[in-house]
């Protein structure tokens, strides 16, 4: 499917020399958005995929019904205040976006509900848009600095890969993220 001829993009917003790639219009079709969460739960190597609001939210939660792929866990990575949380549970993580620093947010306890593969809780990255990398690079090492602890044993995590809906060709987000696990995007566009 043509995926990237439903894209809109806004030039200057939401601030002058951004284009917006507005993925909206990927919603608005019940066949599209079917096939689109199957293609891109079908790109994700592990079973458990961290996912930052709220765009990120719109097709990873999705992705857990992707029949014949085993995706079993959403980590949500949130901002500030948006996650109840018990004491020690609650990760922040400073991120470089291209507006400026920002703090995410995740909890230990999501990341120990995943599907545990040997020693490690293997995860995937996924967020609608690959530009500068910071987010992901950020979240991404904050999450690899973990360990869970379940039933007296310690795990390591791993964030194994990077899935992008749409990626900015022409962005350095790509080179930012590729010592650290594969990046893989659905679609590919370029600022100009």
């Amino acid at each position: 499917m043509d995926y990237k001829s439903k894209l809109n993009f806004y030039p200057d917003f939401p601030i002058k020399g951004v284009t917006f790639v507005d993925i909206i219009p990927l919603l608005q079709d019940k066949e599209t958005f079917r096939s689109l969460t199957k293609d891109l739960a079908a790109m994700c190597v592990s079973p458990n995929i961290a996912a930052p609001e709220a765009r990120g939210f719109l097709f990873a939660a999705p992705m857990l019904y992707a029949q014949d792929i085993d995706v079993h866990n959403v980590i949500p990575l949130r901002k500030k205040g948006k996650l109840p949380f018990a004491q020690g549970d609650l990760v922040q993580v400073e991120i470089m976006k291209e507006y400026g620093p920002d703090h995410v947010y995740f909890r230990k306890s999501d990341i120990a509900a995943s599907k545990i593969n040997g020693d490690t809780i293997e995860i995937t990255f996924f967020d609608d848009i690959l530009a500068t990398g910071g987010t992901a690079r950020g979240l991404a090492s904050g999450l690899n600095a973990q360990k869970i602890t379940l039933g007296g044993k310690t795990y390591n995590v791993k964030v194994t890969d990077f899935v992008f809906l749409v990626e900015i060709d022409d962005l350095p987000g790509r080179s930012k993220l590729e010592d650290i696990a594969p990046v893989k995007s659905l679609i590919h566009v370029t600022e100009g």
